[in-house]
């Protein structure tokens, strides 16, 4: 039922390659909606191919925000995503459209819907430099061990090449003496701000989204993935957060001359295919999200349907 005091939004998870760009496009056609992106890598400028960005042609005439705008040298956080996606969201309502919140990022979309508050801490340029200087050191795995030493729970949910999320994280506890996930828990309201309807795409047989990744990474080196890797690789230490990614940091060793193309492809895939799980791990946490097979015929009439009858369109 809909809670009228509250900001419908409708929020769109799932793994990479299970099809929420086209799911999600259809539904805000059908249901007078607009596109806010919760995705940490398509924000960036120039990095299309490898970020699975959508086209103008797959957007439909249907308003995406939050994607392409922001240059591949600049950071941005899960507070900032929290809050600009609370501009967009409210924009949206007061036009009278539907939000639709799309993407793969969990930790963007659990934020926003939860109403996480981020409190702004002071940057220490020194000290995230030093920390910086660290992992590139000592390695992604010491630096993931150090914040587990710390802060086990909030480690159990970063991946270790995840360098920028454990040394933020490291950053607030050395500067505050807090965990990350203290101060997670310190800033989540007693009730979430907005009414949510969540909707996760996953195929019913894993080895399908395998099928469908693989397919993916052989249409992406079709549209260019390894010329925008190249520009990345080019500028590796400026595009520090792109340079981590996956989806361009695979084909280094190619740039390199230390691995052939077939190769890096294949290592793009399986890293994919980890990624997917991970992905899947944290949707699969998050309490009343209503899981739907891609390759259902009725797909999109049916979460149409449940939008409709949630919140009384």
């Amino acid at each position: 039922m809909a809670d009228w005091d509250k900001m419908p939004v409708v929020a769109v998870g799932g793994p990479t390659a299970s099809g929420k760009t086209a799911f999600s496009v259809q539904l805000a056609k059908r249901l007078e909606g607009e596109v806010v992106c919760a995705d940490s890598m398509q924000i960036y400028k120039g990095l299309d191919v490898g970020t699975a960005k959508a086209t103008k042609e797959e957007m439909q005439g249907v308003p995406h925000h939050l994607m392409d705008f922001l240059p591949p040298e600049e950071t941005f956080s899960v507070a900032d995503f929290v809050e600009a996606a609370n501009r967009e969201v409210r924009a949206i309502c007061a036009r009278g459209r539907l939000p639709i919140l799309v993407g793969g990022t969990g930790l963007y979309i659990e934020s926003f819907l939860n109403g996480v508050r981020f409190a702004r801490q002071k940057a220490d340029p020194a000290l995230r430099e030093k920390l910086e200087r660290e992992a590139a050191a000592l390695g992604p795995q010491a630096m993931h061990q150090t914040l587990a030493d710390v802060d086990p729970d909030y480690a159990a949910t970063v991946h270790p090449n995840n360098v920028g999320r454990v040394v933020r994280a490291l950053e607030l506890y050395y500067s505050t003496g807090k965990t990350m996930s203290r101060q997670r828990a310190e800033s989540l309201p007693e009730t979430p701000p907005f009414d949510s309807l969540m909707f996760c795409l996953a195929p019913s047989d894993r080895a399908q989204l395998y099928q469908r990744i693989d397919a993916r990474v052989d249409r992406m080196l079709e549209a260019g993935l390894l010329e925008e890797a190249k520009l990345v690789f080019e500028n590796r230490g400026r595009y520090r957060t792109a340079a981590q990614a996956i989806g361009y940091k695979e084909f280094f060793p190619y740039f390199e001359g230390t691995a052939d193309l077939a190769a890096c492809a294949d290592k793009l895939k399986q890293a994919s295919r980890n990624y997917a799980k991970r992905q899947l791990t944290w949707f699969r946490r998050m309490p009343n999200v209503v899981w739907l097979d891609p390759g259902d015929e009725r797909l999109v009439r049916r979460a149409e349907q449940m939008v409709r009858e949630h919140f009384g369109l």
